[in-house]
């Protein structure tokens, strides 16, 4: 089994698994787009997945704009589909939230954390294959949890009875990436990203970075994210200054 077929068939188990998972109130609604998109999903792991990497980049959880439309972690629409060149059909979730629909690569609405991360790479490295060379991307937890009023809820506000059982499977799933990918870095894009990070991989040879998280409701990161990524980056040394 090549490296993007070991990723791929590790993502259809996460979704299996979270799938048969339930959570209560404030929890209403659950997306999962390892199922309704999983065709740009694993166009993603395809096309960019297909070798070992060097460093693995790691997000929290899809958010609403990003990968809920695309399936790809970060997946901010016009990075998507204009630097990594994938457009594939997404279908709806069910229920789907009125305030959150998912129009796939018909959003009109741009995730600013994607914009930023993936606007990060582009300018460093050109086009998509250099960045994707030595990096990859991915997401902790598939599931986007959002409340009735369509406010989101992340994973590390779950109760210990929900969060238990749906980490055990993405830890799962993680070391599986990284088995697959054997990286010499895990770099956690923000704190909960890192702490997930350095308990599913304990005992695994590789190093832990961390980066600032790029969502605009953080007031540092909207002080000049990308510099201040970059900083991080070159003083860990998971990238040369």
């Amino acid at each position: 089994m090549n490296v993007s077929d070991g990723l791929i068939e590790a993502a259809r188990n996460l979704s299996k698994e979270v799938e048969k998972l339930t959570f209560g109130a404030p929890v209403q609604y659950i997306y999962n787009p390892l199922q309704y998109a999983r065709a740009p999903h694993e166009r993603y792991l395809k096309l960019y997945g297909n070798s070992s990497k060097r460093v693995v980049f790691l997000g929290m959880n899809p958010g609403p704009w990003g990968m809920s439309q695309t399936g790809v972690p970060f997946g901010e629409i016009a990075a998507v589909k204009d630097w990594m060149g994938i457009e594939e059909p997404v279908d709806m979730p069910f229920p789907e939230h009125p305030k959150r629909p998912i129009l796939g690569f018909k959003c009109e609405k741009s995730e600013v954390s994607g914009r930023r991360l993936w606007g990060l790479f582009a300018e460093r490295f050109g086009e998509a294959k250099s960045f994707f060379t030595e990096h990859f991307v991915l997401n902790y937890c598939p599931l986007v949890f959002m409340e009735e009023s369509s406010r989101n809820r992340t994973p590390d506000k779950l109760p210990a009875t929900e969060s238990h059982p749906l980490f055990a499977a993405c830890n799962r799933h993680l070391r599986d990436c990284v088995a697959q990918l054997s990286p010499e870095w895990i770099v956690g894009i923000g704190g909960f990203a890192q702490a997930r990070a350095k308990e599913a991989l304990e005992g695994v040879a590789i190093k832990h970075g961390k980066v600032l998280h790029p969502s605009p409701a953080s007031p540092a990161a909207n002080r000049g994210w990308s510099q201040a990524a970059e900083k991080q980056l070159s003083e860990q040394g998971v990238w040369k200054s």
